[in-house]
């Protein structure tokens, strides 16, 4: 008997399962194998949930960085100021290295991957779920995951809806060497970008795909650029290549009973701005400790709902802005003239600002009711007395950061750190931050706190 199978470890479902296993979740992750191979971008707040898990240091070696900025449209910008993060930079990383270094933590903290293995079907009841692997064993578990991507079996078992827009463009992307360099290329819907050691990130639209399931060859891009640049560029020794197309949906529901969905299980949309693992990253660092605290015992009702209604607003902006992107790259004279709107609007700071926080997911407010701005927003990586605050975030537990001295955690302090420190660089007396870094509560009132604490910590 399982707490919790997810189905799927890519970086949704590797994250996950090391959230889990912070509380001591007896978690197995099922996963069929056949990782895409290609490079993607870990923008600021992803790089803050490495920080506060301790993993951003292993994963930094073998990432490269480069400027952070807003990524809107491919409008090229650059940052805006004071991002209010010491981690203000894009770090680009192969895929597979990122979701390989997720596992090995999530295995080192204690869970069990299955690699070959998929969930062929499944049955809930009141106590629990019995899954079934393609092999045809029957396992037996609390709750079910589903961070199996965009053609989700979970989601389709479950049958919750997908509703959105069906992919009507589809794109090739690579990082490919070029013994040509590209002049006067006019086509928004061509990029080329250098990716270092004369290698160059390429992406072309590409016209007559009879299968999408297919990966695309070198043949493919070679025809696609003759006919969107006039030349082939003379692209050759392909690092990766991956294929996209621009379907925009999002789950109906990201829970039925004891099953939810997570990652492209729940959301897709096309990848303009490099949103799509960072998204369901973190939607697996809102859900583990919800989920955990209901596995044992100690969540307070309603709590696991709030995965839902945090996460599914964060989608729906991000299927909105990179709707806003898609018709921005069209080279439509309409869409030109937008674009060239845009162009000039984001030469303003704060719209600079606005749109890198919106990518980069650093502007995410959280509706926990009325208060001042900073409820319900995650607390940058301050310096305190004992080090940075995200180094005392490494086990997943809430923490009272007290300026007063005064307050304390009571019966709460087996999920609940405390801090007092009078010199934090936080504009409250005091603040209470939930495991995944947000703000739950601003003040100085015992009373009032512990009204906050049982809310989220039961």
């Amino acid at each position: 008997m399982y707490d919790v199978i997810i189905a799927g470890c890519g970086p949704t479902g590797a994250m996950l399962a090391a959230e889990l296993r912070l509380h001591d979740v007896r978690v197995l992750v099922l996963d069929k194998g056949s990782e895409i191979d290609r490079i993607v971008g870990l923008h600021i707040r992803s790089i803050e949930i490495m920080a506060m898990r301790g993993l951003l240091n292993r994963i930094l070696e073998h990432g490269r960085k480069r400027p952070a900025g807003s990524y809107f449209a491919a409008i090229d910008k650059p940052a805006p100021t004071s991002l209010n993060s010491p981690y203000a930079f894009l770090l680009g990383i192969p895929q597979p290295v990122i979701v390989r270094l997720l596992e090995e933590h999530a295995v080192e903290l204690g869970a069990q991957v299955r690699r070959g293995a998929t969930v062929a079907g499944f049955e809930q009841d009141d106590e629990g779920v019995t899954v079934e692997p393609a092999d045809g064993e029957r396992l037996r578990t609390r709750y079910l995951v589903g961070c199996d991507g965009a053609r989700s079996t979970v989601r389709k078992q479950l049958g919750v809806g997908f509703p959105g827009e069906p992919s009507r463009n589809d794109t090739l992307m690579g990082e490919l060497a070029l013994t040509q360099l590209p002049e006067h290329i006019t086509d928004r819907r061509l990029s080329i970008r250098p990716a270092g050691a004369n290698f160059y990130r390429v992406i072309v639209p590409a016209a007559g795909v009879s299968d999408r399931s297919e990966p695309p060859t070198l043949d493919e891009f070679q025809q696609q650029l003759r006919a969107i640049a006039g030349t082939d560029l003379g692209v050759h020794s392909p690092r990766w290549l991956s294929r996209f197309g621009d379907a925009t949906r999002v789950a109906e529901k990201y829970r039925v009973g004891r099953v939810l969905l997570a990652g492209d299980a729940a959301h897709i949309h096309p990848p303009l701005g490099g949103q799509g693992l960072n998204l369901g990253v973190q939607d697996a660092f809102n859900l583990g400790w919800k989920l955990a605290a209901q596995i044992r015992g100690w969540a307070p009702e309603a709590l696991l709902d709030t995965y839902e209604a945090e996460r599914h607003p964060v989608a729906e902006d991000v299927l909105n802005n990179t709707r806003a992107q898609t018709a921005l790259v069209s080279t439509d004279p309409g869409a030109q003239a937008l674009r060239r709107l845009f162009t000039d609007l984001m030469d303003f700071d704060d719209v600079n600002r606005y749109l890198t926080e919106k990518i980069s997911a650093i502007g995410i407010r959280y509706d926990l009711g009325a208060g001042p701005d900073l409820l319900g927003r995650r607390l940058p990586d301050i310096e305190l007395k004992q080090g940075n605050l995200y180094a005392l975030l490494h086990h997943g537990r809430g923490l009272l950061l007290d300026r007063t001295e005064r307050l304390t955690v009571g019966g709460w302090s087996d999920r609940v750190d405390y801090l007092g420190d009078p010199t934090a660089a936080v504009d409250a007396k005091a603040v209470l931050l939930r495991p995944d870094g947000h703000v739950a509560w601003i003040g100085d009132d015992q009373r009032d706190l512990e009204n906050h604490l049982s809310r989220w910590f039961g």
